[in-house]
């Protein structure tokens, strides 16, 4: 055991001085729009090789820590990487990060600013966490047009027969079309208070990708669902339709109809995709005798599977009336979705400002299509009555 500690506390505080210091130096400058003077960049030089030394000394408070614990220590820079991204973007985002300071890992373009990747990361897996669809689908962040072929064996089935060395196997005849993930271009806009912006106690960073992912997931999600022509494809453009008899009621027959439309091999992958007053509709089917037909284990929670597969409730899924698609049943992983995961970003300070907010607008490269069509059906509604 190691017995002689480091007083972390003292070197955390110090590291938070030399900061200010520095942001206060700089901020001179800045302001007097002038070079350091002799006496300003000695001060400079002398308070970087402090801060080195002071991270040198928590890095091996940290060793010695891990050691005592048992634990991993963390990748060397990583921490450093992160916190210097987040207080160069937080800067960016109140209006103080000038093009001398750029290379404080936030590129400036002309379209705004490149989201530094740690930022990018975590606005990404919040999309993920708010948005499943997006999560199991089958992602590329590759950027250029990706060509993927598309097998229709619905009239010929690809065979597979015994085979003799040096004899040339029978061809089988089967049709091939291909679908092309390009790069649409998309914006997500959303405002801050500038009360927010302007408290410096505030955990602005975190606030505002919390909202950029909230804005990111809904596109994401309305688009994955629906599509958009001559842009991003959604689910519902699959040719695989089972049609409910009725306009505004679905059956416990329908439901197993559209289950059973997918292979049995694909189907533990399998999610229902519908509205909360879907649900609820296919919650109160009744039998004969008055009993619900979904709910006979009371030990069971109710409202997270539906015939063994988990239900993902959507709001931007449409509800049960006549001609609507409010059911999906698939394997998400046929659905193909690219995000350029260099994401960048304009804030709009002067459109917003009679509201006292700033403009966060942030600019993506997307598309999707589905590739595996046999792994996703959806269920119509009948456009009216049998009969009328």
């Amino acid at each position: 055991m190691l017995k002689n500690k480091i007083n972390e506390k003292k070197y955390i505080e110090r590291r938070a001085e030399i900061i200010a210091e520095l942001d206060a130096l700089i901020g001179v400058s800045e302001t007097e729009q002038r070079a350091f003077n002799e006496e300003e960049q000695k001060k400079y030089k002398d308070l970087l090789t402090e801060i080195k030394d002071v991270d040198a000394m928590l890095k091996v408070a940290e060793e010695t820590r891990a050691i005592q614990d048992m634990q991993p220590i963390k990748q060397a820079g990583e921490e450093g990487r992160e916190e210097i991204e987040t207080r160069a973007f937080a800067a960016y985002l109140r209006g103080k990060m000038t093009e001398e300071r750029a290379d404080q890992n936030l590129t400036l373009t002309d379209n705004g600013a490149i989201i530094p990747k740690t930022i990018a990361n975590k606005i990404i897996e919040e999309v993920k966490e708010m948005a499943p669809i997006y999560e199991n689908s089958r992602k590329f962040n590759i950027k250029g047009d990706l060509v993927f072929p598309v097998y229709d064996d619905s009239e010929q089935e690809i065979i597979t027969e015994y085979a003799d060395e040096f004899q040339e196997p029978e061809s089988t005849a089967f049709g091939i079309n291909s679908v092309t993930l390009k790069g649409y271009l998309s914006t997500t806009l959303c405002k801050i208070s500038k009360s927010l912006v302007n408290n410096s106690d505030f955990d602005l960073v975190s606030y505002a990708v919390s909202k950029m992912a909230e804005s990111v997931a809904k596109f994401m999600r309305r688009e994955l669902i629906h599509g958009k022509e001559g842009k991003m494809t959604g689910l519902m453009s699959t040719t695989n339709i089972i049609s409910t008899a009725l306009p505004n009621v679905i059956t416990l027959d329908e439901l197993i109809d559209i289950q059973l439309e997918i292979p049995q091999v694909l189907q533990s992958k399998c999610v229902w995709i519908m509205s909360k007053n879907t649900l609820k509709a296919i919650m109160k089917l009744k039998n004969n005798d008055g009993n619900l037909l979904l709910n006979s284990d009371i030990t069971k929670a109710f409202g997270n599977e539906l015939l063994g597969n988990k239900i993902y409730i959507d709001d931007l899924m449409p509800d049960i009336e006549a001609g609507s698609i409010p059911i999906i049943y698939c394997d998400l992983s046929g659905l193909y979705v690219k995000v350029v995961e260099t994401p960048t970003i304009d804030v709009l300070r002067e459109k917003y400002a009679t509201q006292h907010a700033i403009g966060l607008n942030v600019w993506l490269e997307t598309d999707s299509k589905v590739v595996e069509p046999q792994k996703i059906v959806v269920l119509k509604m009948a456009a009216e009555a049998a009969g009328k």
